[in-house]
């Protein structure tokens, strides 16, 4: 099966004021396991606290409840809102709303870095063990990172906890410094490779489909026009995704003519 250390970042098909994150660079090479720090790769819903509220990657203040946030550290911690494993759309649901409630109970903060410390990555975790002590709050994590000898360790661990439902691993160099923007040393590793495209129109089905949305005509950051026909719920189907919204979707591999090969759509890019 074809693995990519992919990109980890957000579509700049449609500008808008984001969050200053760190964000990750393709690599296809191999590296030097042992240089970096490992974790889970969580699907959820990445956000900055900045001290006093929580701030989507969007740049919109989430809404969280003053007892979800209490006893956070006045520092800024970047992170990822989540509630499980294949549980994204719940937490999505959850963060977008306009006022606060109970439905955040089912979520936490998982922090996986501390942008304004200055030291490495290395320097980072050691701190953010530190705060996991201090906060006394539930509803702060920190994301497990550990270390592995070779590259044949990496890969059966991405096996088993994709086995058990997990999206896949993230890598990080421990001598990096936090920098905003793409960096070569922040890296994800998964099975498959995401992407993501605007919604331009639709093809109607056929068969069992007859009467709703067969595929949806996409366009992605490359200019690079398709249609994308699996993945999609009946539900899905009745009430496809909007004209102009941007989608996730799974691939293997391109055509010669750099087409994503079975595409499969996973979910309309709703985060706040």
């Amino acid at each position: 099966m074809y693995l990519l250390l992919t990109i980890f970042s957000i579509s700049n098909i449609i500008a808008a004021e984001q969050t200053k994150l760190m964000l990750a660079k393709t690599l296809t090479s191999s590296i030097d396991v042992n240089q970096y720090w490992i974790s889970e790769k969580l699907d959820g819903v990445r956000a900055r606290w900045d001290g006093q509220y929580l701030i989507s990657r969007g740049g919109h203040q989430l809404k969280a409840p003053q007892w979800f946030t209490a006893n956070f550290p006045k520092q800024v911690l970047d992170g990822e809102l989540w509630i499980a494993r294949g549980k994204y759309q719940q937490t999505v649901a959850i963060v977008s709303k306009h006022k606060p409630h109970s439905g955040w109970k089912k979520i936490k903060f998982m922090v996986f870095d501390i942008p304004n410390h200055s030291g490495s990555f290395n320097d980072r975790v050691s701190a953010m063990h530190s705060l996991s002590t201090q906060a006394h709050n539930a509803y702060l994590g920190i994301i497990k990172q550990f270390q592995l000898n070779s590259q044949t360790e990496l890969m059966q661990l991405l096996d088993n906890i994709t086995q058990q439902g997990a999206e896949g691993l993230m890598l990080h160099h421990k001598a990096a410094l936090y920098q905003q923007g793409r960096s070569n040393k922040l890296l994800k590793l998964k099975r498959f490779t995401d992407a993501e495209a605007v919604v331009m129109g639709y093809r109607a089905g056929k068969g069992q489909f007859t009467g709703k949305m067969g595929a949806v005509r996409v366009k992605t950051a490359l200019g690079k026009v398709f249609y994308i026909g699996s993945g999609f719920s009946h539900q899905q189907r009745a009430h496809p995704p909007a004209i102009g919204s941007i989608i996730s979707f799974r691939y293997q591999g391109k055509t010669d003519s750099g087409i994503p090969r079975f595409a499969v759509f996973l979910r309309v890019r709703d985060e706040p």
